[in-house]
């Protein structure tokens, strides 16, 4: 095992993770299967919205990840890039906004584990997904085990997540069997023509869904993160997202077309994910036990998910620490399992309490939905960095592989494959922050997800400029 040096921060971060691990990576941390149900709600159309948002977000973002990675292939990944093309200021705003964005996400990935595993347990157990001790209990027993397996080193922890993306390989197996039987025994429960694959643009639902299956993609920019943890890191990125890449839009494609010709988009409008589509397919075709199959796999999926996430997204205030604008001790290295404890332990716990925050109470669980749909506008915000960050590191010749441009073209080449993902980005955002149907207050929810954006980025220049002032005083006091 090799160790990737860091001067004045003792033993550096093991690279323990390769070409397969990265593919399984990508698989649990950007496969939602819970979305395969999402879109199957529009019918057919939802197949070429599948395929939009693939030719629109997935194969910009898969070019510019493959490039960026392969110029600036160290940890932090996103962060290190925009620092590059933007300087500090920026590079620190996109990690921040990053790490800020997947601290709301860990909760929302707890709580469907914590429903799913009931699921399993049987209907008599069911009830308690309403229960709060339950949730905060199980939900917390998962986040820090998770937390202290990767405190060990990826060595252990990478196994998580690769049986998690094994997992979502298995349950998309099962949707594509299920849907292969009732098609066989039964026929398509629904009726597809050129007509019902276009989708009506003009829809708002189906703007909403478009946006989901864009975010759906998200995820490609995990793996790079983890740049020195990584055995030959520019090309093992780059085959496994040619790979997983693959497999992805094989299982939201596929899984998709499977539900609706095992059921029709009416009732998969009444369920309420994988497990109970499942549940009515496999009562459909004489397998009562389907739908528990499914629940299991997608505990085990989303727990998969959670680890690749947990792990990648604590590098950020790992790195950033190092940059001495969060504190230093963040920066710090496990001496005997060559793993960033301390910023591990710290977003543990910054999770615990947005978790506890989002069960206690109703007022606090409205205010909790409002910062999911400001998870995915922050994330976003962060691809137009990304994106915007390959044309500039091109003209400008930055990278330790400067003369190697993984896709073809010059600096306009780079700008139009920007563009196009900024475009997309930007879209999914304005549609993520539109109130849900019924708000009461519709305006004001829009007011309150802007402006929380606003204040993450706010709250991100003032400790920015702490930071930046902390160290120049250091370095001033040294110099004396």
């Amino acid at each position: 095992m090799t160790i990737a040096t860091q001067p004045g921060n003792g033993p550096g971060l093991r690279r323990a993770l390769g070409t397969f691990d990265l593919v399984l990576l990508n698989i649990a941390a950007i496969v939602g299967l819970r979305w395969l149900s999402t879109a199957a709600q529009l019918g057919p159309a939802s197949l070429t919205l599948w395929i939009i948002a693939f030719l629109l977000f997935f194969v910009p973002s898969a070019l510019t990840v493959q490039e960026l990675s392969s110029r600036i292939p160290h940890v932090g990944g996103l962060y290190r890039w925009t620092q590059a093309a933007f300087g500090d200021t920026h590079g620190f705003l996109a990690g921040w906004a990053y790490w800020v964005s997947n601290l709301v996400y860990f909760p929302s990935v707890l709580l469907f584990v914590s429903g799913v595993i009931l699921h399993v347990a049987g209907p008599s157990l069911r009830p308690l997904a309403e229960n709060p001790l339950y949730n905060g209990l199980f939900c917390l027993a998962l986040l820090w085990g998770v937390t202290f397996l990767n405190i060990l080193g990826l060595r252990r922890a990478k196994w998580l997540q690769n049986i998690g993306g094994l997992a979502s390989l298995a349950i998309g197996a099962q949707v594509l069997i299920g849907g292969a039987v009732a098609w066989w025994r039964f026929g398509s429960a629904t009726h597809v023509s050129l007509a019902s694959l276009a989708p009506d643009l003009n829809s708002l639902p189906t703007l909403n869904t478009f946006a989901i299956l864009i975010l759906a993609f998200v995820g490609l920019e995990l793996g790079p993160i983890l740049g020195d943890e990584i055995r030959n890191s520019a090309r093992s990125i780059r085959r496994a997202i040619m790979i997983s890449g693959v497999a992805i839009t094989v299982i939201y494609v596929a899984g998709t077309a499977s539900l609706l010709v095992a059921l029709p988009p009416g009732q998969i409008g009444v369920i309420s994910g994988i497990p109970e589509a499942m549940e009515a397919t496999g009562q459909r075709i004489g397998m009562p036990s389907f739908g528990m199959v499914a629940a299991a796999l997608l505990a085990i999926t989303s727990a998969g998910g959670l680890g690749a996430w947990i792990t990648g997204t604590a590098r950020l205030p790992f790195v950033m620490g190092l940059g001495h604008y969060l504190p230093g001790k963040l920066g710090a290295i496990h001496p005997r399992h060559g793993t960033p404890h301390v910023a591990l332990l710290v977003q543990a716990a910054a999770t615990s309490v947005v978790l506890l925050g989002a069960i206690s109470g109703s007022t606090v669980h409205e205010a909790y939905l409002l910062l999911i749909d400001m998870t995915a506008a922050l994330s976003c915000a962060v691809w137009v960095y990304t994106f915007a960050a390959l044309p500039v590191l091109r003209r400008r010749g930055i990278g330790e592989r400067a003369d190697v441009a993984l896709i073809p073209g010059g600096t306009r080449v780079g700008w139009l494959v920007a563009w196009i993902g900024v475009l997309a980005t930007t879209f999914a955002t304005v549609v993520s922050l539109i109130p849900p149907e019924g708000s009461a207050h519709p305006m004001l929810f829009v007011i309150k997800g802007a402006g929380g954006c606003v204040l993450v980025f706010a709250v991100g220049l003032l400790i920015c400029h702490r930071g930046r002032t902390r160290t120049l005083n250091a370095q001033a006091a040294a110099g004396n």
